[in-house]
C-alpha cells in the first residue's frame, strides 16, 4: 500500500481527535483510569530506518508525532517514571519469518538502525528486540515488574506492526495499556485507523498526548 503523510504538525491533533470520536461513535471505549504513578512511557522503535527521509523505510508522517513523543519524555522525566526505549535488530539467525515476508531486515551494518538523537535520553534503558512483539524474547517484563509497572503508555512507530503487536502482549500479560493516537505512525491512515479501531475494542485505550500530559497531580 502507498506511504502517505496523514499527519502534519498542523493537522495531527484535528485528525487524532476524529479517530477517537469515530470510535466512541462504533462502541462504548472504556473508563480512562490512567495513573501516573504506575505506568511507563514505551517508545517503540524510533530509529532512524523509519525517521530518515534518506531510508527507503521512511514513514512521511513521523515528524509529526516527534514533537508530541518529546512532550512526554519531558513529562515523564519530569515526574521520575520509567521511560524505555525498545531497537528493532536483526540478523538473519533471528529475522525468522520477517526476512521471508520483507525481503529486508534491519542490522547494525545499516546506520540507520539507531535511535533518534531528537528523542533518546542517553543511559535510558533500550530493549532489543528482533519480532513486532517488544515483550517477545526479552527483558521487557522484567523491567517492567522490577519498577512495579501496571501500565504502560505506547508511543512510536508501526502503528500496525510493533505498536500494535506489543499492545496485545502487553494486555495479555496484565499490563493496561494506553495507546497514544497522535504519539504513533505507520504507513498511511487506513492502517493506523484500523489499528486504532481492533485494539480499542479489547486490547487499549486509545489516547491523544494531552490526556496524558493533563495528569500532572496525579
Amino acid at each position: 500500500m502507498c506511504k502517505e503523510n496523514y499527519f502534519t504538525r498542523e493537522n495531527i491533533y484535528k485528525k487524532a481527535r476524529k479517530f477517537i470520536q469515530e470510535i466512541k461513535s462504533i462502541y462504548r471505549l472504556p473508563r480512562f483510569d490512567f495513573e501516573l504513578n504506575a505506568a511507563a512511557l514505551l517508545i517503540i522503535d524510533m530509529q532512524r530506518y523509519f525517521l530518515d527521509k534518506r531510508s527507503d523505510s521512511f514513514l512521511p508522517s513521523s515528524p509529526a508525532i516527534i514533537p508530541n513523543i518529546r512532550k512526554l519524555i519531558s513529562f515523564f522525566r519530569y515526574k521520575e517514571r520509567p521511560i524505555i526505549y525498545t531497537q528493532h535488530i536483526n540478523t538473519p539467525e533471528n529475522a525468522g519469518m520477517l526476512k521471508e515476508w520483507w525481503g529486508e531486515i534491519i542490522t547494525t551494518k545499516n546506520d540507520f538502525y539507531k535511535l533518534s538523537k531528537k528523542l533518546y535520553i542517553p543511559g535510558a534503558p533500550v530493549v532489543i528486540k528482533t519480532q513486532y512483539d517488544a515483550f517477545y524474547q526479552t527483558n521487557l517484563r522484567e523491567i517492567l515488574k522490577e519498577n512495579k509497572i501496571k501500565q504502560v503508555v505506547i508511543t512510536g512507530v508501526m502503528t500496525n506492526l510493533c505498536c500494535e503487536t506489543t499492545a496485545r502482549s502487553a494486555f495479555v500479560q496484565g499490563f493496561k495499556v494506553f495507546f497514544v493516537v497522535d504519539g504513533t505512525c505507520t504507513q498511511n491512515e487506513i492502517m493506523h485507523r484500523a489499528t486504532l479501531i481492533n485494539l480499542a475494542y479489547g486490547f487499549a485505550t486509545p489516547v491523544l498526548t494531552k490526556d496524558i500530559l493533563k495528569n500532572e497531580n496525579r
